[in-house]
């Protein structure tokens, strides 16, 4: 469905506002149905009781997330067989009165190679529930089991969530370093159109020299205003996380400029930024067909982020928003822009915000980021260079209207928003965010 074309229309049984053509972000599971919630709760009072596999039927029926079409489940004979998806992995299993059991291929060996045989027993060390194992036939498995007496919900949740994310995560990696591995049963993937593919390859290439090519020009100095350079390299990298979802190497890659920027390793914004550069001109020598293979959408069960406050994040928001002036007063509009997109693209990166949040970010990012939108068949909330004053009143109007009978105190006031430049825009919008009340 067009979700602009729904924010204009104002119609009351308009769905909810993420119903896009393309999906934006990472899956979260912090905010879940009623109906989730009691079969949780359910799933604990069985498991009390010893009814073991009520307490499994239960519990499956808290990781089906209606929308993601997630879990499959068969029940004969006193037995539980079980599918879940984790993005491009498949999670099988069963669960019996006196057991649970789930196993998940994540690659099958040509032929085994020490190197990396040698990488999953290293990683073995790092899981707490489950463990790498390898098939007869060379496919490279993992694992996780429990007996049913001591299989509570407290103890199913992590375990299958940690084996589910490494195995989503581990995939794409292990095929893409050792061409001994190929892959094998994975999960429904939905393929996107190629215009959509290419749409986000050439936003992803495009952004990332664009920021190089800011730093290359030197005005100011690298050297010595390197901060606004870390903004301006790390939204790159945060926003082309949320904007095209990618799987796979380019995920992992993100990941590591995340890691190296919040480091703590006494190294000073200069130094840290170099890295970053390095991390995203391997990304820039990386053939197309690599990309595209990566860009697809996928059903998801564990989310990996954890969840903060409105009141944090407004914190977050006055921390950071005051860097911008001085690049807003000594005329550099890119990177004083940067900052405002940092604040978002990460906190959309980093955590699970509440909705009405991410609905705000979602649409100042449609603002800012206008051309990409268009390009992947979304229109966008803004006219040229200005931005649309009455679309973007309509959309916040739709996001309150939306929100209010969970957030009732949801007020939001756009009358501060400045419309003279997309940096002042962006600022305001972002003080106006700050000064909700989400309770």
């Amino acid at each position: 469905m067009d979700f602009l074309r729904k924010l204009f229309d104002r119609k009351p049984e308009a769905p909810g506002i993420f119903d896009t053509p393309v999906r934006f972000g990472r899956f979260s599971d912090v905010y879940r149905t009623t109906e989730q919630n009691e079969a949780f709760d359910q799933a604990i009072k069985a498991h009390k009781k010893g009814d073991y596999l009520n307490t499994y039927r239960q519990f499956l029926a808290f990781l089906h997330h209606p929308k993601e079409e997630n879990v499959t489940v068969k029940e004969k004979s006193n037995r539980l067989d079980f599918e879940i998806f984790q993005g491009s992995r498949k999670i099988t299993g069963f669960a019996t009165p006196e057991k649970f059991y789930a196993s998940s291929k994540i690659a099958q060996a040509k032929e085994l190679n020490p190197s990396f045989m040698r990488r999953l027993l290293e990683q073995n060390f790092d899981l707490k529930y489950s463990r790498f194992s390898l098939s007869p036939d060379n496919e490279i498995v993992i694992l996780f089991e429990s007996a049913s007496l001591d299989g509570s919900p407290y103890k199913l949740y992590p375990g299958l969530k940690e084996m589910a994310v490494f195995a989503d995560k581990n995939d794409d990696l292990l095929i893409d370093e050792f061409e001994q591995l190929r892959h094998t049963d994975q999960a429904p993937i939905i393929k996107l159109p190629d215009e959509i593919a290419n749409a986000k390859y050439e936003f992803i290439t495009t952004e990332i020299r664009e920021a190089l090519d800011r730093m290359d020009k030197g005005d100011p100095d690298p050297g010595k205003y390197p901060v606004g350079y870390s903004f301006l390299l790390l939204s790159t990298a945060y926003k082309l996380d949320y904007l095209t979802k990618p799987e796979g190497y380019l995920m992992e890659r993100l990941e590591n400029i995340h890691r190296i920027a919040f480091r703590q390793d006494g190294f000073g914004p200069a130094r840290k930024n170099e890295e970053i550069r390095k991390e995203f001109e391997k990304l820039l020598k990386r053939p197309k067909e690599k990309y595209l293979r990566e860009l697809y959408e996928v059903h998801s069960t564990f989310g990996i982020t954890g969840p903060i406050e409105h009141n944090k994040l407004a914190l977050v928001i006055d921390q950071e928003l005051p860097h911008m002036n001085w690049y807003l007063e000594n005329g550099y509009p890119e990177i004083a822009l940067s900052i405002p997109e940092y604040i978002v693209s990460h906190c959309l990166f980093y955590y699970t915000i509440p909705p009405p949040d991410k609905a705000l970010f979602h649409l100042l990012l449609n603002v800012i980021e206008a051309d990409y939108f268009k390009s992947i068949g979304i229109p966008a909330l803004r006219n040229g260079a200005e931005p649309d004053k009455k679309g973007i009143r309509n959309a916040i109007g739709f996001v309150e209207e939306n929100f209010e009978e969970q957030y009732p105190n949801l007020k939001i006031d756009h009358s501060v928003l400045n419309y003279d430049s997309l940096p002042q825009f962006a600022k305001s919008f972002l003080t106006m965010v700050k000064n909700l009340n989400i309770s």
